[in-house]
């Protein structure tokens, strides 16, 4: 009965509110669905990556299967995987989930950062997303890595700890900034939070959570106030960039 009973809520739903494409708004089949144009236009990442960071690498036959970059300078996080490309077509679907409050999109892009990251989920001790410093919080109203990151606990099974990273300071954008001047604004300004101060960490696999990797500059200064407590970290994003 209960199935039953869900099953008319939804068909009930999608008469009063059509299903339409997550990106461009055309109707679709079923929620939280691309139509077949924004489907072919959205690139998932697959092997062969870069080991470390998953970035795409052009061969499976290199002598090392890491990038020129993770060669250069390790990054301090274990693993890291994204589910997406991130080029101009998953930019407006990101976009629009960040900044204009297309949450019902969460459940989709958790399954497939679900699908990217089975191997960093699979043994996993908790799950954390990065955090918002509180005044952009209240300006945007939500944490998209925290939805995302919610969303993923609740279906794997994996504890979620909301709480775990605090923002110790308000930073510029990094858009636009250099490498260097990415570093400089990130010093410093994660850490852990007052709550778990006393909980112990040492060996635990914990999932860090956000919505695009860009240069790492990020999820390379929250894991490394997460190492501080022996904890090892594994990054998992929806999108990430890719030099050509």
């Amino acid at each position: 009965m209960p199935h039953r009973m869900l099953a008319l809520a939804t068909k009930c739903v999608d008469i009063l509110l059509p299903p339409r494409c997550l990106a461009c708004g055309e109707h679709v089949q079923a929620q939280g669905e691309l139509c077949s144009t924004c489907w072919h236009n959205i690139h998932f990442l697959a092997d062969p990556l870069c080991q470390k960071c998953g970035t795409p690498l052009p061969s499976a036959e290199l002598p090392s299967m890491h990038c020129g970059a993770c060669l250069a300078e390790t990054p301090p996080y274990d693993v890291a995987r994204s589910a997406l490309r991130y080029d101009e077509h998953s930019k407006h679907l990101i976009t629009r989930y960040k900044y204009h409050d297309r949450t019902l999109t969460t459940e989709r892009f958790a399954e497939w950062m679900i699908r990217t990251g089975e191997s960093l989920l699979a043994d996993a001790d908790y799950i954390t997303p990065v955090p918002l410093h509180y005044r952009r919080l209240i300006s945007r109203r939500y944490n998209q890595s925290a939805l995302l990151a919610q969303a993923i606990a609740r279906r794997t099974r994996i504890p979620y700890l909301p709480m775990l990273l605090e923002r110790t300071r308000y930073t510029i954008p990094q858009a636009g900034l250099s490498r260097n001047a990415r570093q400089q604004n990130l010093k410093g300004a994660f850490r852990l939070h007052r709550s778990h101060t006393d909980t112990p960490f040492k060996g635990k696999k914990i999932v860090l959570v956000d919505d695009v990797l860009t240069t790492g500059e990020t999820v390379s200064a929250c894991t490394r106030a997460l190492n501080r407590t022996g904890a090892e970290v594994r990054v998992l994003t929806l999108a990430r960039r890719v030099l050509d």
